[in-house]
């Protein structure tokens, strides 16, 4: 080989590798938690990445975002099918202005992502729902996670804003079998809790 053909070698696969490296995905640090106490105790504890502040605008965050994108199915059979006995509630009820004829799923926990490193990063975060198995789904149901408590490196992706569901057709018997049900079609598996 020349000294020239082995310089363009070398820079293809520098230039191979650099691309590559650019695929994976940024990792964050990320908590779940049940509830805005939990969130608050960590944070004294000094046991989180978030402080109270940060806690109470993260979730507050995760609540508007459950109003806007949360699954809606139409009747509660349906919902109740998805996240189980005593997980739902009418649009109405969780949602002001909504319909009392449209179903979501009850918020079970917060996941909160720090994507800035370092403590005092900026914290997005999604709710989070239970699914008929007993485990817990962020609103799309892509990523599900054997609990609702718990510290993870998670892609940043995770925080990503789901599409809304407000005003959309709500999903019916036949439409959640043809997906499979909801945390059905999901990609990454988190390990939350046990």
């Amino acid at each position: 080989m020349t000294k020239r053909s082995r310089t363009v070698a070398l820079c293809i696969l520098g230039a191979a590798a650099f691309t590559l490296s650019g695929c994976r995905e940024e990792q964050v640090d990320a908590q779940a938690f049940p509830d805005l106490e939990s969130c608050k105790e960590a944070a004294a504890g000094g046991d989180g990445l978030l402080t109270a502040a940060d806690c109470e605008a993260a979730i507050a965050e995760a609540e508007q975002l459950h109003v806007e994108t949360a699954p809606r199915y139409d009747s509660l059979e349906v919902c109740e099918s998805q996240h189980g006995e005593g997980a739902c509630g009418s649009e109405e009820a969780v949602a002001s202005g909504g319909s009392g004829s449209i179903f979501m799923p009850l918020l079970t926990g917060y996941l909160i992502g720090n994507m800035l490193s370092g403590r005092g990063g900026y914290a997005r975060s999604q709710p989070m729902y239970r699914t008929a198995d007993g485990k817990f789904a962020n609103a799309s149901g892509s990523n599900v996670y054997s609990g609702n408590s718990g510290k993870a490196k998670l892609g940043a992706n995770q925080f990503t804003k789901p599409p809304t569901t407000i005003g959309k057709t709500p999903m019916t018997k036949a439409s959640v079998a043809s997906r499979g049900g909801f945390g059905k079609t999901g990609g990454a598996r988190g390990g939350y809790g046990g």
